[in-house]
């Protein structure tokens, strides 16, 4: 089946993930993707020069749906922004698992170029939070808030992969337990700003 150039690029990018997601970096062969996608090796390297730009492709394709779909209305007040974006944001990491826990635990995450896409991811989340914080861009300046803040989005980071793995609580009970602990740190941080 003849497609066009994006829609090509997007199925080779979603069948990255799943497969990203199923194999270690290392177990996956260009020939393997030719084969499951159902076109030449040839026209994946069209696409993709490399197996590491493949995946590199496939991380930036998974974050930029990520901010996409965590971005909360403009609409709703600071506290609803957070709950909302960390709902979409758990909702995420619940539909995406494996791919979630693959990009922090395995991988090639120590290459370059794939921490540089995860580390836009995270400064682009803190970046929404600190413009929508009480005291807006002003409080954000402040050395020790965004610290304290990017802290926190650590904190998120290792309590979504471990709930991905366990599911202990609720969805809804770990977004009250994260919109909790970033209220304590912002408090924490208060006389220091």
């Amino acid at each position: 089946m003849r497609l066009e150039v994006d829609e090509r690029r997007a199925q080779l990018l979603a069948l990255g993930r799943r497969i990203f997601t199923a194999s270690p970096y290392d177990e996956v062969s260009m020939d393997a993707v030719a084969r499951e996608a159902g076109v030449s090796k040839g026209l994946v390297y069209h696409y993709f020069p490399t197996k590491r730009d493949y995946y590199v492709a496939t991380i930036q394709d998974a974050a930029t749906e990520l901010l996409a779909v965590t971005e909360p209305p403009e609409s709703l007040a600071p506290a609803e922004r957070i709950t909302a974006g960390l709902d979409a944001y758990l909702a995420y990491v619940e539909r995406h698992a494996g791919a979630y826990a693959s990009l922090f635990r395995g991988g090639i995450g120590a290459d370059p170029e794939v921490f540089a896409v995860v580390e836009r991811t995270r400064e682009e989340l803190l970046s929404r939070i600190l413009r929508g914080a009480e005291g807006g861009i002003e409080r954000a300046k402040v050395p020790a808030f965004r610290l304290a803040v990017r802290g926190w989005v650590g904190f998120v980071e290792a309590v979504s992969l471990d709930w991905a793995e366990r599911r202990a609580l609720p969805r809804a009970e770990v977004v009250m337990l994260c919109v909790r602990v970033l209220l304590a740190t912002v408090e924490c941080v208060a006389p220091l700003a």
